[in-house]
């Protein structure tokens, strides 16, 4: 008897190793807090995101919770979260809140890569391990810290793939016009593309920024004519990015690929009818990107598969999602195969489970960077999209990367005239 006394006086002390937050998380679960912008900004991009996130806690919960091997049980997720209205300040405030009062095991980011690089400073300070789910600045992942983890393609690889692309395609071609807002987004994108298409062998022919608000692109598409490019990328936001394709399909442009940021994406972008025809531009993620998990291999794939996700995320909300709504649901996934992995939940053995992963789910390759910009994404691509016409009408369809693909890239973009 004084045997068993003391067996279950050690387990309870080896439980409470195991756990930050024992006592809480022995009775309720694993405590997952973030912040989501209920008012503010970014309210809608934001919504997307917690449903997502919500779908992925719902269907763990309805199989026991999150198994985790040190304590050999499952623990049910429970949310902890708060409105942050889009403000900074609040942000850190309220990761303050839920670290200290919540007892927050683990942590996930607000939407926006600003108020991510608050949360991800209170993350660093208090040692918890925070998933990024709606934030692509590289800028958050180069100081220093070592428990924020990014799920976005960041923003230096937005434009990057275009490259790739035409490499694939036409190994011939190798000059590059880069026109782009001037933005600060958009700038750093572009000014990541040169970088990369120069490092790929690219002439880069022109490479110039427009007003925000521009609607007259007459004299950068004579420059573009006049260097004779075979392939134009850059843009910036909706608007201009669907003023410059029209413009370029009333001059007849000749050109092999356009790709331009935000508006392709976008489906009121096919409202341009022909000018929009063979348009490609990145997106995080698509219902179209079909990534297989026969392609990945048993043990390389997690998760649901497209198709799974897109219908369970219908069947709860009356629609198909987004980009937002399936980077929220990855970044419970991400997390959830890092606690398995860990069999734990000490901080420190997720971040090591965190830093070895390197497995495909349906919203592509999840793999971090763990040198000099730590945390930051580097498994997941961009999908690309590309407006073609089918049956007389148009159509997004997914071409890169490969083994995503829902339809072949047309090519050149010219072939339309």
């Amino acid at each position: 008897m004084k045997k068993f006394g003391a067996l279950l006086v050690g387990l309870a002390f080896l439980l409470v190793g195991l756990m930050p937050s024992a006592g809480f998380s022995a009775k309720k679960g694993i405590v997952i807090g973030f912040t989501m912008s209920q008012t503010g900004k970014f309210n809608s991009e934001s919504k997307e995101q917690f449903q997502g996130l919500k779908l992925w806690a719902e269907q763990v919960n309805a199989k026991g919770g999150i198994y985790v091997k040190a304590i050999g049980k499952r623990l049910p997720v429970v949310f902890k979260y708060y409105d942050d209205e889009s403000s900074k300040d609040r942000v850190q405030q309220l990761y303050v809140r839920l670290i200290n009062s919540d007892k927050a095991d683990f942590l996930i980011s607000p939407y926006s890569s600003g108020l991510t690089a608050s949360a991800a400073i209170i993350a660093e300070q208090y040692g918890k391990v925070m998933m990024a789910a709606g934030a692509a600045s590289d800028s958050i992942f180069n100081k220093g810290y070592t428990h924020v983890f990014q799920i976005y393609t960041p923003a230096s690889r937005y434009l990057t793939d275009a490259m790739d692309i035409l490499s694939k395609v036409d190994p011939k071609a190798k000059k590059i016009a880069i026109v782009y807002e001037n933005s600060k987004f958009a700038k750093a994108v572009c000014t990541s593309a040169k970088e990369y298409a120069e490092e790929k062998g690219f002439n880069v022919v022109l490479f110039e920024a427009y007003d925000s608000g521009t609607t007259d692109f007459t004299s950068f598409i004579s420059k573009i004519k006049a260097t004779n490019p075979d392939a134009i990328i850059g843009g910036g936001h909706f608007a201009d990015g669907e003023t410059f394709a029209k413009q370029l399909f009333e001059q007849r442009v000749k050109v092999k690929l356009v790709s331009l940021l935000v508006a392709p994406a976008v489906p009121e972008f096919a409202e341009l009818g022909k000018a929009a025809l063979y348009v490609t531009g990145p997106s995080q993620w698509e219902p179209l990107a079909r990534f297989r998990k026969e392609a990945a291999g048993s043990k390389g794939w997690y998760g649901p598969s497209s198709q799974e996700f897109i219908k369970a995320y219908k069947k709860a909300y009356g629609y198909v999602p987004g980009y937002h709504g399936a980077g929220g649901y990855v970044a419970g996934l991400v997390l959830q195969k890092a606690i398995e992995d860990a069999g734990s939940i000490k901080a420190d053995l997720v971040k090591r489970a965190l830093e070895r992963m390197a497995i495909t789910t349906f919203y592509g390759r999840i793999k971090f960077d763990t040198g000099k910009y730590y945390g930051r994404q580097i498994g997941h691509s961009m999908v690309y999209l590309q407006w073609q016409e089918k049956g007389g009408k148009m159509v997004k369809e997914v071409v890169w990367p490969l083994e995503a693909k829902s339809a072949d890239l047309v090519y050149p973009f010219s072939k339309k005239y």
